[in-house]
């Protein structure tokens, strides 16, 4: 007998939602996953948030269900929801693209879904692509790495915006963040300097879930032309607790975009991110991208003048590597390797100041990117004239002390979980 892979796969969904429903007895094996995402909540409760509705789901790969199947294969599967297109950012539907890229349009050959591609788009342009669409409902889900400056939240963003200002509800499937939701970390941006980078005054490492923040969005940052916040619901998780890093969700970790390799690489990924601001590499190209840095002419005197700063949590190795692709391709640098062994102690945005630091400090080579990319990164010029200057880390950290307060005080209003 051969079963219409529709069915199978709504028959797999229907398996995964009972399962959910229904917690193994006493003595039985654990779960595997201890963490209920939104999504695996919508299932289990039969897609009734969705009935009636046609629905355009703005995801990636990352957008998966605990046994790391993609949520647009299950839901259109499922005859329960009416999925009608899928909305892409950065890096596409697939993740195949390397940053600055997306796949363009297209239709998905799984399931025969349009894919249209969000990159670059906002405003009136994404207003006309979501009128296109003809959805009456846009569901978020894609998984995030914790830091002001990736861009998948600003795809939430844009569309959140956009389906204010459309009049189309929104609805986040909230998912862990990877590195914990402890504490926001870093400057907050300047919105003088709003880009596709930073669209909203959050902090460095924000310490939210994508559900968190859309509400953040949706309540203190909707654009004026909107007129009036997004109809919003933020289906929750069950299980994740704000100190949970993501290899204590029981989830599966796939990669949100081609250099986010592992939960390791988003760990740093909020401070070693600065460094696409400098002419140096940030290790794409490696196995190892934003835990490897370097450049030709570094040598042990970077990772000596690092271990001096006693940054609490980090081991830090010289290294040398060589990356297979990008303008370092084939050269041998020198650098360091960052190893987190203390991750509560640890300090993404702290430790990446005195990566720069010390980066210019010794090594008479250092230099800013020439479009000054470094000021949208950091939210501000303030990091690169106190560092030009000849600050230290401490000088460099206290001076956002007040705006990362205003910040934690805002953030607290939309906190979901504890």
């Amino acid at each position: 007998m051969t079963i219409p892979r529709r069915a199978l796969l709504a028959t797999g969904a229907a398996g995964a939602a009972a399962a959910a429903a229904h917690p193994p007895a006493a003595g039985a094996a654990p779960r595997a996953a201890p963490v209920r995402t939104g999504f695996e909540r919508l299932a289990a409760d039969g897609y009734r948030l969705l009935r009636g509705q046609r629905v355009g789901v703005v995801t990636n790969q990352s957008g998966i269900t605990a046994d790391a199947r993609g949520i647009v294969d299950v839901m259109h599967a499922d005859r329960r929801v009416h999925v009608t297109a899928v909305l892409a950012g950065e890096h596409g539907y697939r993740g195949t693209p390397q940053a600055g890229l997306s796949e363009g349009d297209s239709t998905d050959p799984a399931t025969g879904l349009p894919v249209l591609d969000t990159y670059r788009k906002s405003g009136r342009e994404l207003d006309e692509l979501v009128v296109r669409s003809g959805v009456d409902t846009l569901v978020y889900d894609s998984q995030d790495a914790g830091a002001r400056f990736y861009t998948c939240i600003w795809t939430l963003y844009d569309c959140l915006a956009a389906a204010a200002r459309t009049g189309t509800r929104f609805v986040v499937l909230d998912r862990p963040n990877p590195v914990s939701g402890r504490d926001a970390y870093g400057p907050v941006l300047d919105r003088r300097y709003a880009t596709f980078v930073g669209r909203a005054p959050i902090a460095q490492a924000h310490g939210m879930t994508v559900g968190e923040l859309a509400l953040l969005y949706n309540g203190e940052f909707m654009p004026a032309e909107a007129g009036r916040p997004a109809e919003l619901t933020v289906v929750t998780m069950t299980g994740w607790r704000r100190r949970h890093f993501h290899d204590a969700t029981g989830l599966p970790w796939v990669p949100p975009s081609p250099n986010m390799a592992t939960p390791d690489t988003a760990l740093v990924y909020s401070g070693t991110g600065l460094f696409e601001g400098t002419t140096m590499s940030e290790g794409r190209g490696t196995v190892r991208p934003f835990e490897l840095l370097g450049a030709e002419g570094i040598d042990g005197r970077w990772a000596r003048a690092v271990r001096a700063e006693r940054l609490p949590g980090l081991h830090v190795r010289e290294a040398y590597f060589s990356p297979t692709f990008g303008p370092f391709q084939g050269r041998t640098l020198g650098g360091v390797q960052l190893h987190v062994h203390d991750r509560a102690a640890f300090d993404p945005v702290r430790t990446g100041v005195a990566l720069l630091v010390t980066a210019k400090r010794v090594w008479r080579g250092f230099a800013w990117r020439p479009d000054r990319f470094v000021d949208k990164l950091a939210g501000s010029p303030l990091l690169r004239t106190m560092i030009d200057a000849g600050a230290g880390t401490d000088e460099v950290v206290a001076a956002w002390q007040d705006g990362l307060r205003a910040f934690r005080a805002v953030r607290r209003k939309y906190l979901r979980y504890t």
